[in-house]
């Protein structure tokens, strides 16, 4: 057996350890924006894309049906902040998966070596990946039979429309790029993540990447000493290898990029160890999790154009 690279999972769940009677009832991140937003486009009607219903964790997160070598359907998490594709121990031994070798897996608390398994024949959205290199996790810290990562992500165009609970896939070249969408944000790209560099929390710039493997939103110790954020309650949150990291909750009055506008975010500031393996550890940064994305009708993610693009909500 031998160690490969870090692979970066950064999916947590948390639960509120210490609680304090709120001042006023806080608002999860709701649009400060708000237009009559034009109808939505019928992106059913591209080329070559396929609709799926998710399901959600008892975390919020979503989950899909996925089929290996033509068993299942297992659910895998969709997951926009993991390196890596990755399987649960007990299902690599169902299917008696190929081992590889070892990786060490990157969480928000911990780092960890664990085995290293060949994955072929992963379909869903009707595409099929062959020699996928899955590292084996715990069905505990998971919640799911596994997670779809960026490894399986990277050609494509993932529309999540939140109202409707589908979620569209499609071959970035083939989906339309910007049509009825309200707001179009370009991003950079680092080991595989899309990182919006333009945010600004309470004035304070701050790079920002859409986790969709996190329940709630994480902010770094630096975000956290520049805005001099007070503590409401503790969080303590589990990773993907089972252990804890705690962490501050605040409520931030204002997070904006480009147009867009959320108040009265919540944020849980952590010493989180993927900050570091991004080269984050020392700037302000979020990884924006599902709590704050259900704000929007649609959030879509094209990792081919580097782009995000946000649709408001309809119903004011």
């Amino acid at each position: 057996m031998f160690a490969q690279s870090l692979a970066l999972l950064s999916a947590a769940s948390m639960a509120v350890a210490t609680t304090e009677p709120p001042a006023a009832e806080p608002n999860t991140g709701e649009p400060e924006l708000r237009s009559a937003a034009p109808s939505l486009v019928d992106e059913k009607a591209w080329g070559n894309v396929e609709l799926l219903t998710f399901f959600e964790d008892r975390h919020r997160r979503m989950t899909i049906p996925v089929t290996i070598e033509g068993e299942g359907p297992f659910n895998f998490m969709v997951d926009t902040g993991s390196q890596a594709t990755v399987v649960t121990r007990q299902l690599g031994e169902r299917l008696q998966l190929e081992p590889l070798g070892s990786v060490v897996i990157v969480g928000m608390a911990s780092s960890k070596e664990t085995q290293l398994v060949r994955l072929d024949g992963l379909e869903f959205a009707s595409r099929v990946f062959d020699n996928i290199e899955a590292p084996l996790l715990e069905e505990r810290h998971l919640g799911a039979d596994g997670i779809l990562g960026l490894d399986s992500l990277q050609d494509m165009r993932i529309v999540i429309d939140f109202r409707q609970e589908e979620m569209l896939v499609a071959n970035a070249s083939e989906a339309p790029q910007d049509r009825g969408y309200e707001i179009v944000v370009r991003a950079r790209r680092k080991l595989g993540r899309l990182i919006i560099t333009n945010a600004k929390i309470d004035g304070v710039t701050t790079a920002l990447i859409i986790d969709t493997g996190a329940q709630g939103t994480v902010g770094n110790l630096a975000l956290q000493k520049k805005l001099r954020a007070r503590r409401r309650d503790t969080v303590i949150a589990t990773d993907v290898n089972g252990n804890q990291i705690s962490g501050e909750l605040s409520y931030v009055s204002k997070l904006k990029v480009d147009d867009m506008v959320l108040t009265r975010v919540p944020i849980t500031f952590a010493d989180g160890v993927p900050f570091k393996v991004l080269g984050l550890n020392d700037k302000p940064a979020i990884l924006l999790g599902m709590e704050n994305l259900r704000a929007f009708d649609r959030v879509a993610i094209d990792f081919s154009s580097r782009e995000i693009l946000f649709d408001l909500p309809r119903d004011l």
